[in-house]
């Protein structure tokens, strides 16, 4: 995540770091403390990081050797294995909830002499899982990785040469694969989203204006650094100037705007259920957050101290009510249970960055596997979206 300041100028744009089944659980109870409530214990000291114990003792027995998950971690909390894109160690891995690495990419010998593959801040499967999408976001470019082969079968940008013209970005965020092969990314510093026809190198669709960067969308967008689907098949963009989030048709037309709640750095917002949102904030101390388009705060989680979050970058709602995010600075991913705003689920080691079993560099991005994984839960909408607003499929 590359940290710039709360104005850029027009042009210079900054990055920022995905959603799962309703947190039933959490945004009854917020309901019932009324508009505004935030849980007792959310924020300051009663918000820790001390994972809860595990409801059997069998629970961490599941480890295979020592350091793959922090001990007093509870597998169960996890529907099945997480995609990481861990940026530091220039990979892609999936850990099985017990913390073992069951694919990487590239292993040795899987990128032909030449081909790079640098930095990766977000991975996130196709809907069918068959293939991961990639970006690299300070190299320039978005990669799809072909699971089975570990083979990059297609990219936009040039490695290493930002730009604005055809075949050029400008720090690339949250690519994801559209029902109809096409390409959506959030381009920070170019200042705009592009949806790009499958196979092709030039954008087929630009929300936005390249190089203008403030807030009036669709016009101009200020630094956006993620777009995500909704249920109702239309897409949430995040802006990171001004603190703004924006629902926009897949057509371009803008339904509203709104600001997460006292967030200096909003990062991916996401759908947790109908009209609920949650983010992160990519600051010092970090903070993670459910809120409604009303700015109404339903939770927060932000501790500080040693607990402290250090710039997360994403957070995915888990369909048990728990909350997955990844704590980029503090090297690792964590599971938070919002209703005890405990870590109950952790992945590399605090503050110690690593390329080891049980430790990650840095951690950017995450998404979860199967029907749970963010474009599966969104697959139906988002075809009816591209149906009624599809793109050419040739250059």
């Amino acid at each position: 995540m590359m940290v710039i300041s709360p104005c850029p100028r027009p042009g210079v744009g900054r990055r920022a770091r995905a959603a799962v089944p309703l947190l039933a659980v959490v945004l009854a109870a917020c309901s019932a403390g009324g508009s505004g409530a935030t849980p007792a214990g959310a924020t300051g000291p009663g918000a820790t990081s001390t994972l809860r114990p595990s409801p059997s003792p069998n629970v961490t027995d599941t480890r295979s050797g020592p350091g793959y998950l922090v001990p007093g971690s509870d597998p169960s909390v996890l529907p099945g294995p997480i995609l990481i894109a861990d940026e530091g160690n220039n990979r892609a891995v999936v850990i099985d909830p017990t913390g073992h690495v069951i694919w990487q990419f590239p292993r040795p010998g899987d990128l032909p002499a030449g081909e790079t593959f640098q930095v990766p801040d977000d991975t996130f499967y196709s809907a069918d899982h068959k293939t991961i999408i990639a970006t690299e976001e300070e190299n320039a470019v978005v990669s799809l990785i072909d699971v089975a082969s570990r083979t990059i079968t297609y990219r936009y940008g040039q490695p290493g040469v930002p730009g604005s013209g055809p075949n050029r970005l400008s720090n690339p965020d949250d690519a994801l694969m559209l029902p109809d092969g096409s390409i959506l990314t959030a381009d920070i510093k170019n200042c705009r989203i592009l949806r790009i026809a499958p196979g092709t190198h030039v954008p087929a669709h630009i929300y936005g204006t390249t190089g203008v960067c403030r807030h009036h969308p669709p016009t101009t967008f200020g630094s956006p650094n993620g777009v995500f689907p909704l249920r109702d098949g239309n897409l949430l963009v995040t802006e990171i100037n001004g603190d703004w989030v924006d629902e926009m048709t897949l057509g371009g037309s803008v339904l509203w705007s709104g600001h997460p709640p006292q967030v200096a750095y909003p990062s991916d917002t996401n759908e947790v259920a109908p009209g609920k949102y949650l983010t992160v904030d990519y600051s010092t101390p970090g903070q993670i957050l459910i809120f409604d388009r009303n700015g109404r705060t339903l939770w927060r989680y932000r501790p500080t101290g040693t607990a402290a979050l250090d710039h997360p970058s994403l957070a995915l709602p888990l369909p048990n009510g728990d909350v997955l995010a990844t704590d980029d600075r503090n090297d690792r991913v964590i599971v938070v249970d919002p209703r005890t705003n405990q870590v109950v689920w952790q992945y590399g080691h605090k503050g110690v960055p690593g390329s080891n079993p049980g430790y990650l560099n840095g951690p950017d991005g995450a998404d979860l596997s199967d029907s749970a994984s963010l474009l599966a839960r969104f697959a139906t909408a988002l075809a009816t979206a591209v149906a009624t607003a599809p793109l050419k499929t040739t250059p």
